[in-house]
């Protein structure tokens, strides 16, 4: 039905934009990240991530079922190595006669809104699925998730409403040398910035320690 849907438009521009902020690729060695990003998430928040109503017994299953060969997660942290916001790019089964497709589920913890991670989470799966051969990236949420449809409607996704819930749909064009370049520099560039950051975290701990006084968290 998605595919369907999303082979009859085309929008006039791609989603392409240069990255600003730094967004790292997450794998299985980050599952207590993303455990910890989504747990932290309110009760109205997880309803706008999933869909319905989400415990942590959920929560839990979910993350324990990623399943990283398959899909691509990606990752934008904060300068304590808190994972602030977080995407999971599933890729969907391909039928015959239909695109390639991909669906695209984001979450920004609520101090790291208004300041582009989203945008940037987008991004930077927009430019991974083309890499990777998806024709379509699609969204499901519920109508009532404003951020997510101000990040479709950003993004130039055509958007379908039905009994409360949202289909967003952007058709992508075919890689090419400048997406995987950009895909790499990306990557190195989220890289270079979590081992900044990491470094940066361990020199703080460490002179605290010499203080022999608790570390501050600014947050």
């Amino acid at each position: 039905m998605h595919n369907k849907l999303a082979n009859s438009h085309l929008p006039a521009k791609p989603y392409t934009t240069g990255l600003v902020l730094p967004v790292r690729v997450l794998h299985a060695g980050h599952k207590d990240e993303i455990l910890q990003h989504l747990l932290l998430l309110n009760e109205e928040d997880r309803r706008l991530r999933f869909g319905t109503q989400t415990p942590d017994e959920v929560i839990h299953h979910y993350v324990e079922h990623l399943d990283f060969d398959r899909d691509a997660a990606f990752g934008s942290f904060d300068s304590q190595l808190k994972l602030i916001g977080m995407a999971h790019l599933a890729y969907l089964p391909k039928s015959q006669d239909e695109a390639q497709a991909a669906e695209f589920g984001v979450s920004v913890l609520p101090e790291g809104r208004s300041q582009g991670i989203g945008t940037a989470l987008l991004t930077r799966a927009a430019v991974h699925s083309r890499n990777t051969g998806i024709e379509t990236l699609y969204v499901h949420c519920l109508a009532n998730n404003r951020a997510m449809m101000h990040l479709a409607q950003k993004a130039g996704m055509r958007i379908e409403y039905a009994y409360g819930d949202a289909d967003a749909y952007l058709k992508l064009p075919p890689a090419n040398s400048s997406t995987i370049v950009e895909e790499a520099a990306n990557e190195q560039w989220g890289g270079f910035d979590y081992a900044l950051k990491e470094n940066l975290k361990r020199s703080n701990d460490a002179w605290w320690w010499f203080l022999g006084k608790p570390q501050i968290n600014a947050r």
